[in-house]
């Protein structure tokens, strides 16, 4: 999902811009004060993971590319404010020193993979939290985050053929409209990337929870 330069209009990309870096500003104050010694390497390597599975784009048809973001994961552990810095983080590494998205719409993809993916997961978690069962919670949380930010970036790029043309008529940015790009963008993950990331979701999850809880009985047991 990560939207390269050239594909999004200064005209969508500086308002991005203006609104992302307040954010921006608050999610590091909330993460310095969220996070202390104990919890850093933790959170340090969850956002790895984040990392590398973003890292694993799969080419979509009339979009961009699909990979999982590992968002809820963050969101549900540490909170939407803390997960929406982190992922931020790595999607400017992704741009900086990879090339994977652009540096001048890295507004753009931190506000959808970074922040509504991660308030989506956040708060749909929170709903459902002890009214179904749990593996169905982390699931839905993960699979409804990847695909909210994938509804931003849908419209980001689909709304580009409106914004530039030359002289000829033709987009000068990204070329598809909202009718190839939601179909393509979001209806993959409906159906694939948003299934990949609640499974992920729910395993990571599930295996944090493990292995809390065998350290909480050595620890009653000791």
């Amino acid at each position: 999902m990560h939207i390269p330069d050239g594909f999004i209009s200064p005209t969508t990309y500086l308002p991005a811009t203006v609104i992302a870096i307040p954010l921006l500003m608050v999610a590091f104050k909330k993460t310095k004060e969220a996070i202390n010694d104990e919890s850093f390497a933790f959170l340090s390597s969850l956002t790895a993971f984040s990392f590398v599975v973003m890292m694993f784009n799969i080419p979509i048809p009339g979009g961009t590319s699909g990979h999982a973001i590992g968002a809820a994961i963050l969101a549900i552990l540490f909170g939407p404010w803390v997960a929406a810095f982190c992922l931020s983080l790595t999607l400017f590494i992704q741009a900086l020193v990879f090339g994977d998205g652009g540096l001048s719409v890295f507004a753009v993809n931190s506000l959808a993979m970074g922040f509504v993916a991660s308030f989506t997961a956040f708060y749909v978690h929170k709903l459902l939290k002890n009214r179904v069962n749990n593996n169905i919670a982390f699931f839905l949380a993960g699979w409804s985050g990847i695909v909210a930010a994938s509804v931003v970036v849908a419209v980001a790029l689909g709304i580009q053929p409106l914004l530039g043309v030359d002289a000829v008529g033709h987009p000068i940015y990204f070329p598809f409209d909202l009718s190839v790009t939601l179909p393509a963008v979001v209806g993959s993950h409906l159906l694939f990337f948003g299934v990949v990331e609640g499974f992920a979701t729910m395993l990571v999850l599930k295996f944090i929870e493990k292995i809390t809880n065998q350290n909480l009985n050595k620890e009653v047991l000791v």
